[in-house]
């Protein structure tokens, strides 16, 4: 293996996981980490870290320790979620990473309507004044998404209005770090990219979507605020939690998901994945909707 070390967090994840396969399928030097190094993958070249949890920042310092690059994945969410990110940035520092790599969430804001962007805006804000190299990988809702959001009943609710959201596929947004973690020039350092598919539907065209693709009837119900507090009180989630869900539709409903970018394409050299193909290469996403008709 040739090159510097990158030590990619999250790496028995859905984001963290692709992008560990692809930088071990190019032979540069990479550490992955993780909680419970029992569920990392096991990749030709790869090693493992001991034990890293995110808010340990003993543990994060012996696990990045000689890491040129650090590839952040957002810890799961939590109310000390900013809290965690900032102690593996600090932790960073003080071992000696050169560049950060961090996947934020689109239109990343201290006001953002999406709860959870805001965490996103507070950690790209503390990563901004670390004095590391650093970009910032933006990405929309996840295609997976969507089915997952439908109900079994073929029902897809929420405060999302008429409003559209550029969701994208895992498989782009780790085709897209890559490229990024693999470029070793400063053409990405204090960089944004906002990574999005390839055009923005309403739920609405969602459900069209999912109808044609299952052969049974999907129907978008929008939703007042109240009206998606009571029909989510029943999963027993904290509040915060499901703040966070609802928020993510009304941020939808205010056009701040709407935004499609090139970067995926520019980054990547193909085309980022739309909905309706991502639906044909995913027949798992939407079984769900199968057994239930």
């Amino acid at each position: 293996m040739i090159g510097p070390l990158t030590a990619v967090t999250g790496a028995s994840g859905a984001v963290g996981g692709r992008v560990a396969r692809r930088l071990a399928r190019t032979g540069v030097p990479v550490r992955l980490l993780g909680r419970d190094p029992s569920r990392l993958p096991d990749l030709p070249g790869a090693v493992h870290a001991p034990p890293a949890p995110y808010g340990d920042a003993e543990a994060m310092r012996r696990a990045l320790d000689g890491a040129h690059t650090l590839f952040l994945v957002s810890a799961h969410e939590s109310p000390d979620r900013v809290r965690q990110h900032t102690t593996v940035v600090d932790a960073a520092v003080a071992v000696g990473v050169e560049r950060i790599v961090y996947v934020s969430f689109l239109g990343a804001a201290p006001d953002a309507t999406f709860t959870f962007a805001r965490d996103h805006w507070h950690t790209e804000a503390h990563i901004r004044t670390s004095g590391l190299r650093y970009t910032f990988l933006r990405d929309s809702l996840y295609l997976a998404g969507i089915p997952a959001m439908t109900g079994a009943d073929g029902i897809l609710r929420g405060p999302g209005g008429d409003g559209r959201v550029a969701a994208v596929a895992h498989e782009d947004i780790a085709d897209s770090a890559t490229a990024v973690l693999l470029d070793e020039s400063t053409g990405h350092d204090g960089r944004v990219y906002d990574l999005t598919g390839p055009e923005a539907f309403t739920l609405a065209e969602a459900a069209e979507e999912l109808s044609r693709r299952t052969g049974r009837t999907v129907r978008y119900v929008p939703e007042t605020r109240e009206e998606a507090y009571a029909s989510r009180a029943g999963y027993g989630a904290e509040d915060w939690e499901v703040a966070g869900w609802v928020t993510s539709y009304e941020a939808i409903a205010t056009g701040e998901m709407a935004a499609v970018s090139d970067a995926v394409p520019a980054l990547t050299g193909h085309p980022a994945m739309s909905l309706a193909t991502y639906l044909e290469e995913n027949p798992d996403s939407f079984r769900h909707l199968l057994t239930g008709s």
